[in-house]
């Protein structure tokens, strides 16, 4: 990195520590909306800081030492602004009261958390913070809930809960430099991930489960990138168990007619689950009602599929077929990467672009509707900058304010811009290629 990049990430750097301070002020209030609009500033500020690192030709490698140094440290002190602070979510509490249920010899997943049994474990801290407590049964997996109990067993805090988080996501940092290194990309790339406001305010800020499934995720492409299958499948196992979905990146990591990673997978995921067993169907906890709470099982809360709605007269009977058709959409691009990219990764373990891909459009299909649920496309950025995403997941905290869903309105605000970047990116995408072959054509004809 040039000494000239770095002033610029100083300078940046500056002005993103001021506007951080003073939006981490309003979490001691209850007026949190500026946050959420202040928060877009702070991602123009972040997309200027990764124009600096990815436009940066320099070839100082102590510039480049003091650069990357700089940017971890600035990305702890981003944090640590957060971290004692209230959260914005209220997630947490439920982490730390599954912890504290589990502590109790108590199945997490049998009783919702106003049951009578559980009423020797309420407090005036953290039960009356607790979300659904009347009428939901816990919706985290098994690896999840083995955190929560681990972490309420040194201290049952917010702070405790929330520096669990930021371990994973050292951990996630760790794996995201080794790929760096194992892809020849510069190390510096790695402020894609640790300067991105989303995961600041998520996982310091509200302490979000998901920064376990971010470590797992880049822990398994790590595994994978290192020719250790079996540990990838244990990661990848560990990711599914906290947050389901992670399982899509599979088809990046495996290598055919291997059956070690799958194997490994299948048992982490068994073993996991051994524990919580005696809860019966209730070990899958609040999903079902989930998915209708947030209109996953009707459509309504599917952007996609509201969308098309708008544009073509569709009975709402046809929804039917849009789970089975996302679901030969993410199948087909499984076997895409499985067989067609890994011809094109020569020498790597994993895929990455091709895992970037699959969680891309996986998440598009799926259009969620919480900010956090974006956290995991945002490690894949630092291999594959993609614009429009880095739009998808920059202004994702508009969703605490879109009012989706119901309303469609509020839903295009978000994904309509990124759909539009998505079609202007691709004839671009076109016309460069249609320019590359036109020089190719007129260099052959010169030189015959």
């Amino acid at each position: 990195m040039t000494r000239r990049s770095l002033g610029w990430l100083v300078l940046l750097a500056t002005a993103f520590l001021a506007v951080h301070a003073t939006l981490a002020s309003y979490l001691f209030d209850s007026d949190h909306e500026p946050i959420f609009y202040g928060a877009s500033i702070e991602v123009a500020l972040y997309a200027l800081a990764c124009l600096v690192v990815l436009r940066d030709q320099g070839t100082d490698a102590t510039a480049s030492r003091r650069a990357l140094v700089f940017i971890l440290i600035f990305a702890a002190i981003l944090r640590l602004l957060l971290l004692f602070a209230d959260p914005i979510s209220t997630d947490i509490n439920r982490y730390i009261w599954d912890g504290r249920v589990q502590a109790a010899g108590i199945n997490p997943y049998k009783y919702v958390p106003a049951d009578p049994a559980l009423s020797f474990l309420r407090d005036d801290e953290i039960y009356p913070e607790i979300n659904r407590a009347d009428y939901a049964h816990t919706i985290y997996p098994p690896l999840a809930q083995i955190v929560f109990y681990l972490v309420t067993r040194i201290s049952e805090t917010i702070t405790a809960m929330k520096l669990a988080m930021v371990g994973f996501e050292i951990a996630a940092v760790w794996a995201i430099l080794r790929l760096l290194k194992s892809y020849g990309l510069k190390a510096n790339r790695v402020l894609l991930y640790v300067w991105h406001p989303l995961p600041i305010w998520e996982f310091s800020g509200s302490g979000h489960v998901d920064a376990i499934a971010v470590a797992c995720v880049m822990l398994a492409l790590l595994a994978a990138e290192s020719r250790r299958p079996l540990l990838a499948g244990i990661a990848l196992g560990g990711a599914a168990l906290t947050k389901f979905f992670p399982v899509v990146i599979g088809p990046a990591i495996y290598r055919r007619w291997d059956w070690r990673l799958p194997l490994a997978g299948a048992a982490t995921m068994i073993l996991l689950y051994l524990p919580y067993i005696g809860a019966g169907a209730k070990v899958f906890g609040f999903l079902g009602g989930y998915a209708d709470e947030e209109g996953l099982r009707d459509g309504t809360g599917l952007y996609p599929w509201v969308l098309l709605r708008h544009i073509v007269s569709i009975p709402q009977s046809a929804f039917a077929l849009y789970m089975p058709i996302a679901a030969l959409i993410l199948a087909g691009l499984g076997l895409y990467v499985l067989f067609a990219r890994q011809r094109q990764i020569k020498g790597h373990g994993a895929d990455i672009a091709g895992a970037f891909l699959v969680v891309t459009v996986y998440t598009v299909l799926t259009s969620p509707h919480f900010p956090w649920y974006f956290a995991w496309v945002i490690p894949f950025l630092c291999f594959v900058p993609y614009w429009p995403v880095l739009y998808l997941t920059g202004s994702s905290t508009l969703l605490y304010i879109a009012g989706w869903p119901p309303s469609f309105a509020g839903g295009s605000l978000f994904y309509g811009p990124f759909v539009l970047f998505v079609a202007i990116d691709l004839v671009i995408r076109v016309i460069q290629k249609k320019e590359k072959r036109h020089g190719h054509a007129i260099a052959a004809t010169a030189n015959g």
